[in-house]
């Protein structure tokens, strides 16, 4: 029970149902102001020709800034069924859905010089701007913003980031949703990610020799996650990176790219480590998961340490990425406690292994193979692998793309490796259509 601590928070109950819909118009006129905002700039600057994929281009006049305006969304159908006591004969429970997976308007270019970059990056859809409806600290609304930052190269190879975006954490997470190989990313990321924060980013690069480069990053960050607007409810988070590439770059930043589009012609490999101390984290996984709350309303958090060891290999049209995730409390014990010395909470703790193949044919239709271990920790969740076969068709690389995988997760109690142990498997198919303006 050491390294626990309590907050003293105010609850709030969710808002009645008419503010809900009047969020609902508040995004309505959100979008109108966006679209206000960038004709007007458009009358006064000088606007590129516009090419399929890479957004609409606007250049002052003067050339003080340059502003690039996006837009993308994926289409998927989903389909999910259990195994009864792991038998593929005993297929039942289908469930189907047809829903807009991700929706989302970009901005992002440089302000008064180029040396000054920012972002920002907003989603449209229930997926995207879920989870703080019901929360105080998200001031019971829902969380537009992803992406808002600015990124100012100061001195040499040094740069600094300020503001809300994606932490560098494991690899999987830090490529972009639209550049992904499979349909969605892996159950490694979704159990184990950091997410995007608020806060800090210091950045820094250099080359040894004639191509061995090397990137290194430090943040400090508030360690709740997004669009948290009544924080700080815990204590700081940490994290730390470092990358490697011995072979040079890769193509069009191909090291954060699902499968290898550009054919490198040479052997490409970058490989990453990443250590993220998230000081009295009241959310069960850090950035992420549901808030912990004692009987009397105030929050109750735990220190969590993650770590991820990651690397992308290139050549050929074939790549291979593999992660490895782990995380820990730093008292060793994953449930959190309340006043009355009862569990309350559970931090998500655990290792888990990502590994998956592809290659990409000549006429742009890829096969990839994706195996995920999932190992929580005793009381956190099942035992899982997952194994996976996707198909993808690029029209215009990842910018106009129809994608396919079917996936088998096999579900384990704590500490078994037999079948019919209690936890049906599930058996998916998911095939959707990404498209980038």
């Amino acid at each position: 029970m050491t390294d626990t601590y309590k907050l003293n928070v105010n609850y709030t109950p969710p808002l009645p149902q008419v503010l809900i819909i009047n969020r609902s118009k508040n995004m309505k006129k959100l979008i109108l102001i966006l679209t206000i905002a960038l004709a007007g700039f458009t009358a006064k600057s000088q606007v590129s020709a516009y090419s399929f994929g890479k957004g609409l281009n606007i250049y002052g006049k003067d050339s003080t800034f340059h502003m690039r305006f996006g837009m993308r969304f994926q289409n998927l159908f989903s389909n999910e069924w259990d195994l009864q006591d792991d038998d593929f004969g005993q297929i039942g429970n289908y469930d189907a859905n047809f829903l807009v997976r991700r929706a989302r308007l970009k901005f992002d270019g440089y302000a008064f010089t180029p040396k000054l970059k920012w972002k920002l990056e907003l989603g449209l859809t229930n997926r995207d701007i879920s989870g703080g409806g019901d929360e105080i600290q998200h001031s019971n609304a829902s969380r537009v913003i992803l992406d808002a930052w600015t990124d100012w190269n100061f001195a040499g190879n040094f740069s600094l980031k300020v503001g809300q975006g994606k932490l560098p954490g494991n690899r999987e997470r830090v490529v972009s949703s639209g550049n992904l190989q499979f349909v969605d990313r892996s159950r490694l990321n979704s159990r184990f990610n950091i997410d995007r924060d608020m806060g800090l980013q210091l950045t820094h690069h250099m080359t040894l020799g004639k191509q061995f480069y090397i990137k290194e990053w430090a943040c400090l960050t508030q360690g709740e996650g997004r669009d948290v607007t009544s924080g700080f409810n815990g204590g700081f988070d940490y994290t730390f990176r470092v990358e490697m590439m011995p072979f040079g770059k890769f193509k069009s930043k191909g090291d954060y790219v699902g499968a290898d589009l550009k054919r490198e012609e040479k052997p490409k490999i970058s490989i990453g480590a990443s250590y993220d101390l998230n000081v009295n984290a009241v959310r069960e996984r850090g950035q992420n998961g549901s808030y912990i709350y004692d009987t009397d309303g105030s929050l109750v958090g735990k220190t969590l340490k993650t770590a991820f060891v990651d690397m992308m290999f290139k050549y050929k049209g074939f790549s291979v990425m593999a992660e490895y995730a782990n995380r820990q409390t730093a008292d060793g014990d994953n449930d959190v406690y309340g006043d009355s010395l009862n569990v309350i909470g559970t931090m998500y703790t655990g290792q888990a292994l990502n590994v998956q193949a592809g290659y990409v044919f000549k006429n742009n239709y890829e096969i990839a193979l994706r195996m995920t271990s999932i190992r929580p920790d005793m009381n956190v969740s099942s035992n899982e692998n997952e194994y996976g076969i996707g198909f993808s068709k690029y029209f215009v690389g990842h910018k106009l793309k129809i994608q396919t995988d079917i996936n088998y997760r096999q579900r384990y109690t704590y500490g078994s490796t037999a079948l019919n142990n209690g936890a049906n498997d599930q058996l998916f198919y998911r095939i959707q259509v990404d498209l980038h303006f």
